[in-house]
């Protein structure tokens, strides 16, 4: 009897230690169960993923989510709801590794010590580090960086960038970019590290964008943006891959319904305008993802 009942009870906490989670089960079990894909993205990484006016989650990477969803409806032939949660750039890695959400898709970039805690897909972006700056700052050159106060989010490359080209620079951690681009314009840091594209979008959008500027010319780092999932989920991870890529090459091919969704947030009326130069580096990463992979058939795209 008490045999037993050890064995029940032991069988029950197997099956709660994550909440609305079986033991052992896959990302596509779970959304097969659910019916829900539950994905973490970011408030303020504009235009990858940010909020709207309305409150809304938006962007060029919650797109790539919405293409992934498609994509697990055709395989699967139900119809499944794409829940957007809003998550800081120490919350995903942690929320990932708990379970509470499915993937993460925003701005993030692959490091190898990320790497050790969840799995990356392909990128589908590239950017960089820089730092906006006032208009007229020297700052720039590495050893101009010694002793100034650098806006940084914590656990994000940017940070390592700056730490890495300037051990010498004073960083100070903001939780959000709007409370680092605020504290740049009341003079209490003398420059905010992020990625490239996010620096340009904040100055494209800003009231006074002449009294501010992005540098160095030459980044700091380059990276791919790339989507992250939980480890040992390798039929969801192709899935996301897939997707990805059929996105990619349609864009490169100049698919309509594809190129429309890169305009929607890259283009001449986008969130984020990128000038010709920027385009091609954006395609030409893209394409070097394509040429490692067998090509999508068109009826496909």
């Amino acid at each position: 009897m008490y045999k037993n009942l050890a064995i029940a009870i032991f069988s029950l906490t197997l099956t709660t230690v994550i909440p609305g989670v079986a033991v052992g089960e896959t990302v596509m079990q779970k959304v097969a169960r659910t019916g829900v894909l539950t994905a973490g993205t970011s408030r303020d990484a504009t235009p990858f993923a940010y909020a709207d006016e309305q409150g809304q989650l938006i962007g060029y990477s919650v797109d790539m989510l919405s293409v992934i969803k498609q994509q697990i409806e055709k395989e699967s032939g139900k119809k499944i709801q794409l829940k957007l949660v809003a998550v800081t750039p120490a919350q995903r890695i942690p929320k990932i590794v708990n379970r509470q959400v499915d993937i993460v898709c925003d701005a993030t970039s692959f490091t190898w010590e990320r790497d050790k805690k969840v799995d990356f897909s392909v990128s589908y972006g590239a950017t960089g580090t820089q730092l906006l700056v006032k208009t007229g700052s020297n700052l720039g050159l590495p050893e101009s960086l010694i002793g100034k106060r650098i806006g940084v989010l914590a656990q994000t490359t940017n940070e390592q960038a700056i730490k890495r080209v300037q051990p010498q620079a004073k960083l100070v951690y903001f939780k959000s970019r709007g409370e680092g681009f605020t504290a740049l314009q009341q003079g209490k840091i003398d420059a905010f590290s992020s990625d490239s594209i996010l620096l340009e979008g904040w100055l494209q959008k800003a009231k006074n964008p002449d009294d501010f500027a992005i540098v160095p010319a030459r980044p700091y780092s380059r990276e791919g943006i790339a989507c992250m999932v939980p480890e040992n989920n390798s039929k969801f991870l192709d899935v996301v891959n897939y997707s990805l890529v059929k996105f990619m090459q349609g864009f490169v091919n100049n698919e309509n319904k594809y190129v429309t969704i890169f305009d929607r947030w890259f283009g001449a009326k986008g969130a984020v305008f990128l000038n010709q130069d920027l385009r091609d580096l954006m395609k030409e990463t893209m394409q070097l993802f394509i040429e490692f992979r067998e090509e999508i058939p068109q009826r496909d795209l």
